[in-house]
């Protein structure tokens, strides 16, 4: 009997665990409702494409693209709304009551409300994009920063949504923010002034995406994003540079991507010996090149110059100025090209030569004892008494003691005859009568 009544004890906490052992609430119905939030949360992608398809029916039949840009934004947030009602099915098949029930009714209208508020992020870049007429006055930077500022109004607005739902009064909130926003201006000065700098940036149209910039002792490259505080700019290495926004607004900012055309200046050397008319052909066959190529702007245009420039040390210069119709690096490097391989055609065959820096040295008069030696080719009686009085002249070698500023070589120029003379020479050789290589050969 006692066996019996220990059973009958079991089962009937095993009944009990059945009828309250899920949130006081009969364990079959807590399977249920966890079978139905599964489920919610498996089809919420299907009943999302489901309300996108029918929604994208109608909108397929206007002539614009708003309406399906609008459709596909709202494709994700509308998988909230299966999972929302999910959670609220699954709390009526639980039959939940009190702290519970209120809990699950303030999730399931933080959830929907997560999803009205996310669609409404999603749809501001295509509710933006209709504004053209603003985005051909202002450009697409200020249109980047609208929907920034729009989106973040959103994001504030859905967040303090959500806390009124859960009982969080947002109103002391925010003055306790207004308080903690004065403590945090004040060391935030830079990002302030960055902030400022950028809105000036924007305002004034310096620059947009794309843009090829140059900042003196800053960056230079292309521009990708104008944010906030900074502005990223990609080098021509491809590193990014990421530039605070008052460096831009400060210093002179040169934006070549909003060059009309693009310049050409050469400085073209010729040998001094190039004629008057070799240097007249040439430089007309230079300009009639440039007027009629397409590839360069007309001079109605722009200011198209080739002229005979100056004398300079080396060479007779020739200026070339003009422009090219593109402003594409590539571009602009395969005209320049071919203007080269022409110049050098053309004065090539005219006959004439590119110069090149080059200097010429004159002396008035060589020092004493510096003059050069004259050659003396030997023979064989010089041979011969070399040998025999070679021990005389060794001695008289040793014994002799040179003069200041006199080297070997003059002493040796000495006994072969060779004589100095004096007065200039515009070459630096000695002249007939004078010594040097001339008078050594004269001499002989």
């Amino acid at each position: 009997m006692e066996f019996v009544s220990t059973l009958e004890a079991f089962w009937e906490q095993v009944e009990t665990v059945f009828t309250t052992g899920f949130l006081g609430q009969p364990i079959g119905r807590g399977v249920m409702a966890l079978a139905i939030l599964v489920v919610a949360f498996l089809l919420r992608g299907l009943v999302a494409k489901a309300i996108a398809a029918t929604i994208g029916k109608m909108a397929g039949r206007t002539k614009t693209d708003f309406d399906d840009q609008v459709v596909f934004a709202l494709k994700k947030p509308l998988t909230l709304l299966p999972i929302a009602a999910g959670v609220f099915f699954a709390a009526q098949a639980l039959g939940a009551s009190g702290e519970v029930d209120v809990f699950i009714a303030n999730l399931t209208r933080s959830i929907v409300i997560l999803a009205i508020f996310w669609g409404m992020f999603r749809v501001i870049g295509p509710l933006l994009d209709l504004l053209k007429g603003l985005k051909s006055v202002m450009g697409d930077t200020f249109l980047d920063w609208m929907k920034r500022i729009i989106k973040a109004i959103v994001f504030f607005v859905g967040g303090a949504a959500i806390l009124d739902v859960w009982g969080v009064p947002v109103l002391p909130f925010l003055a306790s923010l207004s308080l903690l926003s004065v403590a945090v201006a004040l060391g935030a000065q830079d990002l302030f002034k960055n902030l400022i700098a950028g809105m000036t940036i924007i305002g004034e149209r310096r620059l947009a995406k794309g843009d090829w910039i140059f900042v003196d002792n800053v960056v230079e490259g292309f521009v990708e994003d104008v944010s906030f505080r900074s502005t990223t700019v990609r080098r021509f290495d491809k590193a990014p540079v990421y530039v605070p926004n008052a460096k831009l607004a400060d210093n002179p900012l040169t934006n070549f991507s909003r060059m009309t055309h693009r310049r050409i200046y050469w400085q073209i050397g010729l040998e001094y010996r190039t004629t008057s008319e070799q240097l007249t052909t040439i430089r007309k066959a230079i300009e009639d090149y440039i007027t009629s190529n397409d590839d360069f702007a007309p001079a109605a245009e722009v200011s198209t110059l080739v002229h005979i420039d100056e004398f300079s040390d080396s060479a007779v210069t020739i200026m070339v100025y003009c422009f090219t119709k593109t402003i594409t690096w590539g571009e602009w490097l395969a005209i320049k090209e071919q203007l080269a391989f022409f110049v050098k055609k053309t004065v090539e065959a005219e006959g004439a030569s590119f110069a090149f820096p080059s200097r010429s040295l004159y002396f008035e008069k060589l020092p004493d004892g510096f003059g050069p030696e004259a050659f003396k080719p030997p023979h064989d009686d010089d041979d011969e008494e070399s040998e025999e009085g070679g021990d005389t002249q060794a001695d008289d070698v040793e014994e002799e003691i040179p003069d200041k500023h006199v080297s070997r070589s003059t002493k040796a120029s000495r006994r072969s005859g060779a004589k100095h003379g004096k007065g200039p020479h515009p070459h630096g050789r000695g002249v007939e009568g004078e010594g040097g290589d001339v008078g050594g050969d004269e001499g002989e």
